[in-house]
């Protein structure tokens, strides 16, 4: 039977006795590395991955306020809900080949988690694995998967923090059908000129992007060749445009808010095309905001239009928090992205 050794909370194994061979990890999605190795993360979605041979895994974090999933060889082990250190080791594993994975469920708009290590007591590591195929989503609260397992529309904050499960939002499903590594750049009430309802003023998804940490200014994301992105998907306008222009906000009326919005949105996508200039881009719509994104697509230079879709999303049931999608809806729009990109 598996066993299980751990102190959650002050983060201590007990009976690890067997040295430890540390695994190379793959690293879905950004981080900040330390100088000890460790890697803080804060964008919904990130994943950690490792291969081993033994039959026995180490796992150790610190996730002050995320829930992370342990998967094993492709299945659920666990899911730490608890606050702080986690320090375990799972036993009587099938002798052979293992891949263990740490799956970032929750959203995190303050702070961050910390990644230590994976380890295989008297076992051998194995190469990690990274994907050939790599996609990039970019957006709101949608994207992020706010309170898609949630079985209404009420929600506290606290049950909204519960119920969002990151990796069963429409970006993950899109690339584990297709065999991608993917990154989720979203963070929920922030559009690409004005956050929901006029909120933050100041600060907009594309602020937020460069960031290791989406709430923390510094360190910026280091440099990573590894990643060019084949797709970037791009899911933004539901907050600018949701909620009516008050005063006091830095558009006079809802035309110039349409232009900053059309203005910003020509400048992130040339932006990130000149830095992954072998990427496609699908700029993700509603009925709310479709026309916007269509006079964005044709303001953009003839070669980068070139390389640019538009896919409009309806049909949702918004049944998740707050009138989010629910997980129905998630497979939805994972069926028509995918049915995009197949064509594309």
């Amino acid at each position: 039977m598996t066993k299980m050794l751990a102190i959650l909370a002050a983060g201590l194994l007990i009976g690890a006795t067997e040295p430890s061979t540390p695994l190379p990890v793959h690293t879905g999605g950004r981080t900040a590395t330390a100088p000890d190795g460790s890697r803080s993360f804060g964008w919904p979605g990130v994943y950690f991955e490792a291969r081993f041979r033994g039959t026995a895994v180490r796992v150790r974090f610190d996730a002050p306020a995320d829930h992370l999933r342990l998967s094993i060889d492709g299945k659920e082990h666990r899911i730490f809900r608890a606050p702080g250190a986690v320090d375990v080791t799972i036993e009587g594993l099938a002798p052979g080949e293992h891949l263990v994975r740490l799956d970032k469920l929750t959203e995190s708009q303050a702070g961050s988690s910390r990644f230590i290590a994976f380890e295989a007591p008297g076992g051998t590591a194995l190469p990690a694995q990274p994907r050939k195929r790599q996609i990039e989503f970019i957006g709101d609260s949608f994207t992020v998967g706010y309170g898609n397992t949630s079985p209404g529309t009420t929600c506290t904050p606290q049950q909204v923090h519960a119920l969002t499960d990151t990796s069963q939002a429409f970006g993950p499903l899109v690339a584990s059908a297709v065999g991608a590594d993917y990154r989720i750049h979203a963070y929920s009430g922030y559009g690409m000129v004005r956050n929901y309802d006029g909120n933050v003023q100041g600060q907009s998804l594309p602020i937020l992007y460069p960031r290791a940490i989406p709430g923390d200014a510094t360190p910026l994301a280091a440099a990573d060749p590894a990643w060019k992105p084949g797709v970037i998907a791009i899911g933004l306008g539901g907050n600018d445009f949701s909620t009516p222009v008050k005063p006091g906000e830095p558009w006079s009326d809802a035309d110039a808010l349409r232009t900053a919005y059309r203005d910003r949105y020509v400048a992130f996508v040339t932006e990130l095309a000149a830095r992954q200039p072998q990427a496609r881009f699908l700029l993700l719509t509603s009925d709310l905001f479709h026309a916007e994104v269509t006079a964005v697509v044709a303001r953009l230079d003839p070669g980068l239009r070139a390389r640019v879709r538009t896919l409009r999303i309806t049909g949702f049931e918004l049944t998740g928090c707050q009138w989010h999608p629910s997980l129905a809806d998630h497979r939805l729009a994972a069926k028509l992205i995918g049915e995009a990109l197949a064509t594309d």
